[in-house]
Formats: C-alpha cells, sequence, structure tokens
C-alpha cells in the first residue's frame, strides 16, 4: 500500500521544469598563442561552473549553428594598433549577420578577453569595441573580475618584452573572468526559462 501512495504522489507532484544546458561559445583569435593561452584559461575556470557546456573556437572557424546556439559568446583578441584585431571585427559582423531579426542577441550574455604588448596598448578600448558591439546587438554584458575583486572589462593580460608571456596571475583572473561570465550566463538563462 505504501509503495501504491508513493507513486500516486510521485504521479500527482508537479515536476520541476527543466532548465536545459547552459551553452557558451568562446571565440578568439591569436597570432602569437598568447590569446589562445588565456582564452583556454577561460574556458578551465568554465569548467567549474555545472551545467554549462562551453565550446572553443578560433573566430574563423566558428559555424552559424553555433552562434545561433550559445546563450553566452565571449571574445578574445590580441590588441592591433590600440583596437581589437580585424578578425575578430569580422567575427562580431557575423554574430550580427546571424542573429538579424526583432530580438537580435536578446537572452544572451557577451564579454570580452584580450592580450596586448604593454601595458597601455589599447586593452581597453580592445575590450570596449567588443563590448560595445554586443550592446549593440542587445547582449547583456558581462565583465571580468580582477584578482583584487573589482569588476573589470573582462580579463587581459601584457605580454610584451617588458611583460613576457602570460603570468601565473593573469591566467589566474581569466580562470575567474570564464567562471563569472559561465556563472551569470546560467543564472540569465534560468530565469528567462518560462
Amino acid at each position: 500500500m505504501a509503495f501504491l501512495f508513493s507513486f500516486i504522489v510521485l504521479w500527482l507532484s508537479p515536476a520541476a521544469p527543466q532548465v536545459e544546458e547552459t551553452r557558451v561559445l568562446v571565440a578568439y583569435y591569436s597570432e602569437t598563442g598568447h590569446t589562445e593561452s588565456l582564452a583556454k584559461a577561460v574556458v578551465e575556470g568554465m569548467a567549474s561552473v555545472g551545467g554549462v557546456q562551453v565550446v572553443l573556437r578560433k573566430v574563423g572557424e566558428v559555424s552559424e549553428e553555433e552562434i545561433l546556439e550559445a546563450d553566452g559568446i565571449l571574445v578574445g583578441t590580441p590588441v592591433h594598433w590600440g583596437s581589437l584585431n580585424a578578425r575578430v571585427k569580422d567575427f562580431l559582423d557575423q554574430v550580427g549577420r546571424a542573429l538579424e531579426g526583432d530580438s537580435h542577441g536578446e537572452g544572451r550574455t557577451g564579454g570580452a578577453f584580450c592580450t596586448g604588448g604593454a601595458v597601455s596598448s589599447g586593452k581597453e578600448l580592445a575590450r570596449l569595441a567588443i563590448l560595445t558591439a554586443f550592446l549593440n546587438m542587445r547582449f547583456i554584458a558581462v565583465g571580468g573580475l580582477t584578482a583584487d575583486g573589482f569588476g573589470s572589462l573582462g580579463a587581459q593580460a601584457t605580454t610584451g618584452p617588458e611583460d613576457p608571456g602570460i603570468s601565473a596571475g593573469e591566467l589566474d583572473e581569466a580562470r575567474r573572468s570564464g567562471e563569472r561570465f559561465a556563472r551569470i550566463t546560467r543564472e540569465f538563462k534560468k530565469g528567462q526559462s518560462p
């Protein structure tokens, strides 16, 4: 009799709404491998967030389907002449074309990360250019997190001769920023679910 009662209670109880896994696309361009290293650290941080599927691609390899399926898109660029790389700009144009229509990027998150040769080489401008494109496409912009716990425009690393390569601290910042982006994207998607 207890089994029958348990079955009836379970059968009559409303099922918890099923939320699809959150999908995040991390797209980047890298010439020296520095931006790629930062992208991999971002993905490591995202891997710590349950319920999130991450796709890591070079900007020239992203399909339209991957853009359409993404709940969040995080874009990485090296700094070129104080701004983002031209191939990354082309990718943002591709995102805009893929999402053309009434809603554009509404309901999605967007973010940025970058590498640059010097402390004031334009890293802020490169990240702002990416975030501005996402805001114009109606994405919700998500920034990064510094080692001190302050918000940032997104992970960044200085890689020039005075500070060669990517430091352990910069990789850690990328991991924290990746975790934050994945977590906020997942929570934002949950809030959008019926």
